[in-house]
């Protein structure tokens, strides 16, 4: 099941800007991937586009006017906002589905990936091995934009993507659905082949600075570790991820 609207390319890295712009694009229906708003910023419809924005769980951040003027030298009146390649679905929509269906879903949770490349890099790999939706955070995500849509070789327009304001929450409703948690983390008491990801599976991968949240590892079923035989500490997150999604190939088809 596909949740995406294409975008030309050539337009994903060309921000809207200036605060009615932005509000009329949100209230025309367009996916706001996320918005920045100038700190301290206390101009003329300020509160209408924060209403919007709340209401709409649209990602934004406060920062300096110094970023804004490196995204764009126009009159961007203290608000740029970036829209989103692909439209985003609900995985409290999409698990339920799955089940109708007859399909043993496969989640893929992605706790804080920022880098576009390993973030699209990992999409590639999800949508190659059958992974039904990709969860990742609204705050802290890798910008959706062309870099993301390269490294993934278009993938990204045939899984679907759902963001997340409360991983926890998320987490926790999968379980209750009915789906094994298993977390890569090198502190694993499992190697991930000796692991049964056979049946219904949520699988999360951490940033590379700092794995998977240690709050997000209380509420695994499973941490699952892939040996290192050099003097390497740990792999790239999108090879990782590659390694264990293969795994719950092999199990689930050979």
């Amino acid at each position: 099941m596909t949740y995406s609207r294409e975008i030309e390319s050539d337009n994903l890295d060309k921000p809207v800007f200036g605060i009615r712009p932005v509000i009329e694009a949100i209230n025309a229906g367009k996916e706001i991937d996320r918005v920045f708003i100038q700190n301290g910023l206390r101009a003329e419809l300020f509160q209408e586009l924060m209403v919007l924005l709340k209401q709409d769980n649209i990602p934004y951040r406060f920062v300096p006017i110094v970023k804004l003027n490196k995204i764009t030298r126009k009159n961007h009146q203290g608000v740029i906002a970036y829209v989103s390649p692909i439209e985003f679905a609900n995985i409290e929509h999409v698990i339920p589905g799955l089940f109708e269906k007859g399909i043993v879903p496969l989640v893929l949770i992605l706790d804080k990936i920022s880098d576009v490349r390993n973030f699209g890099a990992i999409l590639r790999t999800a949508e190659s091995t059958g992974v039904n939706a990709v969860v990742f955070p609204t705050q802290g995500a890798a910008l959706l934009n062309s870099g993301t849509v390269k490294s993934s070789a278009g993938a990204i327009y045939n899984i679907s993507l759902c963001r997340s304001d409360n991983l926890k929450d998320t987490i926790d409703f999968l379980k209750n659905s009915g789906l094994r948690i298993a977390a890569a983390t090198e502190k694993g008491a499992e190697l991930y082949h000796q692991s049964d990801l056979s049946g219904p599976l949520a699988l999360i991968m951490g940033s590379e600075g700092e794995g998977v949240s240690g709050e997000y590892l209380k509420r695994s079923d499973m941490k699952l570790m892939i040996p290192m035989m050099g003097k390497t500490a740990s792999l790239n997150v999108s090879v990782a991820a590659g390694v264990l999604l293969y795994e719950v190939v092999k199990q689930r088809h050979f």
